[in-house]
């Protein structure tokens, strides 16, 4: 420190003990000057105000400069400049060189574009089968499907003729592109069915009488269909089919089915309204025992708006049905409206999934949709279509281990105009058609309550072996007639699929059918046993396939391998244990 810093603080010194003096004198003075007033009428007291000393910050001063530095030594810092010397080492270290691990592919599977499949087997059965597809362009296919199956029955204790026959041909033309795809779908049938269980009432008819009898009907039909769909547009797709149906006995039937889709992304959400337009025209010839023709047409039209929406593990869907029944030739108008209402929701990821809703519709029951399930049904029928007000479900799915799958779904269903099939009433006066004998069915219809529970299991053992069961327990409440009849309460399945070696593979399946209740009737003697009760079956079948190569597959097919001649209808006995041996052979053209 320099000497005029040291002399500044010697000055400072003095000039404050000066101030200090000075205030200590100012306080005494103040009472002495207090106490001396003579004039005062109140007389003298001295009162001492005894309070700490609380400074403030206003009692502190502040130095008003900024001190200047004089040191004569002033510092500057020095740049620092660093360098890195780079020595390079010298290693004696080769690591090996490194081999890709192989990996065992998977021999490549040959894919070919057409197959053909012949078969032969007992009760003179064939089987013939051919698809093939034509690669028109990039985006363009074109495929053509062939299928024959026939038997010549022979069943035991059956006297009537009990063949059969089903010869379809289907053609398709599909086109992908950037935009949309198109589709469009034709073909022909010819089916061959014989009403050869005639009732036991009929057994004085001699063999002759019975193989006089026609029994036979024939069923030819033809459809054409198509479909479009649309990228990035609001008008989602329409689908249209066109079918045309004819039988030995002069029955005319054609429907007409359209359904557009239209779709209206709501923020994240997914709103989508379905048209639905059926139509349907058609006659008999003449009814089961009153003459003349019967017609009917009915024309449907529906409106289906819904809400989907997906928000992590839920998924829900909100909507409703709205359909308008015309019936023209009755003159009548039906309006039904039912929900459309479904949830799922991950409980937990793939192990556990809560589902349920509440969904309805309208359905259009057809003389062709009928002999599907049932060809032994009389062109005699009274057809109209069958409303589910709403069908109530819930249950539970998923897996209990990667190998293990399960679904167990609980449901109350109510349908007005519910579909049953039950045995035609007969006469004993024996008559020209060959469907009067007690060997027909007819549909009756009433409003049903159906409390239904389903379950089903999965597992794959391997990678070659899975297996699976399913049950189905329906119980019916009519309000009219006294049976559901031909609905069996309880239906279940029992399958395996299994891979013995790379060309070697089979599967094996069980299918059970509860009893079933039907109607037996003779209109002359006015007979009525509506307890009639057709026993449950049990069928078993399997079948084996051998690889040769990747061309050439032959199998051996076996049905009924229990070999009882159940009744699957009232008074129809079922061949016996079926063989069926063939091979199919893959191929490009």
């Amino acid at each position: 420190m320099n000497t005029d810093s040291l002399n500044k603080r010697a000055n400072t010194i003095p000039y404050l003990f000066q101030i200090s003096i000075a205030l200590f004198g100012l306080l005494l003075t103040v009472p002495a000057i207090a106490q001396t007033d003579d004039d005062d009428p109140l007389g003298t007291e001295v009162v001492n105000i005894v309070k700490p000393y609380t400074p403030t910050i206003s009692d502190a001063f502040k130095i008003k400069e900024t001190p200047q530095l004089n040191d004569s030594v002033s510092t500057q810092k020095q740049p620092v400049t660093y360098n890195i010397f780079s020595v390079p080492v010298a290693s004696t270290f080769t690591p090996a060189k490194g081999k890709a691990a192989t990996v065992e592919k998977a021999k490549k599977v040959k894919l070919y574009d057409n197959y053909a499949t012949l078969g032969f087997g007992n009760y003179t059965t064939g089987l013939a089968e051919l698809y093939s597809n034509f690669q028109l362009s990039r985006t363009d296919n074109a495929g053509i499907f062939f299928k024959h199956n026939s038997a010549q029955g022979d069943i035991d204790g059956i006297r009537a003729d009990a063949n059969f026959m089903d010869t379809q041909l289907d053609l398709n033309y599909t086109s992908r592109q950037r935009d949309a795809a198109y589709r469009i779908d034709a073909g022909i049938e010819h089916q061959m069915y014989n009403w050869y269980g005639i009732n036991d009432t009929f057994n004085f008819l001699t063999d002759d009488e019975v193989e006089s009898l026609d029994v036979a009907q024939n069923y030819f039909s033809g459809y054409l269909g198509g479909s479009i769909s649309m990228e990035d547009s609001f008008f989602n797709k329409v689908s249209a089919k066109v079918r045309y149906l004819a039988d030995s006995y002069e029955t005319s039937e054609l429907n007409a089915i359209i359904k557009p889709e239209f779709a209206f992304p709501i923020a994240e959400n997914d709103f989508k309204v379905g048209v639905d337009i059926n139509y349907l025209s058609g006659s008999f010839y003449e009814g089961l025992f009153t003459p003349g023709t019967i017609n009917y047409s009915h024309l449907n039209a529906g409106v289906l708006p819904s809400l989907s929406v997906v928000r992590d593990d839920l998924s829900l869907k909100l909507g409703v049905n709205a359909y308008v029944n015309l019936d023209t030739e009755n003159s009548e108008t039906n309006i039904y409206i039912s929900p459309n209402v479904s949830a799922s929701y991950r409980v937990v990821d793939e192990l556990l999934i809560a589902y349920a809703g509440v969904e309805g519709g309208l359905k259009q029951n057809t003389f062709y949709d009928f002999k599907e399930v049932n060809p032994f049904i009389s062109p005699t029928l009274n057809l109209k279509p069958t409303s589910t007000l709403y069908d109530a479900f819930g249950g539970v799915k998923g897996k209990l281990t990667n190998a293990v799958a399960y679904n167990l779904r609980a449901g109350y269903k109510r349908e007005l105009d519910k579909a049953f099939f039950v045995s035609n009433p007969f006469s004993t006066q024996l008559d020209t058609e060959g469907y009067k004998f007690g060997n027909s069915f007819d549909v009756v219809y009433d409003d049903t309550n159906t409390l239904s529970v389903f379950g089903e299991l999965k597992t794959e053992l391997s990678q070659n072996i899975t297996i699976g069961v399913n049950a189905t327990f329906n119980s019916y409440s009519t309000d009219v007639l006294l049976e559901a009849y031909n609905a069996p309460s309880l239906q279940a399945t029992l399958f395996s699929t299994f891979n013995i070696t790379e060309q070697l593979y089979g599967g094996v399946s069980v299918f059970y059918v509860g009893e079933r209740e039907d109607l037996n009737s003779d209109i002359a003697s006015n007979i009525l046993e509506p307890s009639v009760t057709l026993d449950g079956y049990v069928d078993l079948n399997a079948h084996l396939g051998y690889r040769i190569n990747d061309r050439l597959t032959v199998f051996a097919k076996g049905s009924n391998l229990i070999g009882d001649n159940y009744e699957k209808w009232y008074n129809y006995d079922v061949q016996g244990i079926q063989i069926l041996g063939g091979a199919t052979y893959k191929f490009d053209w």
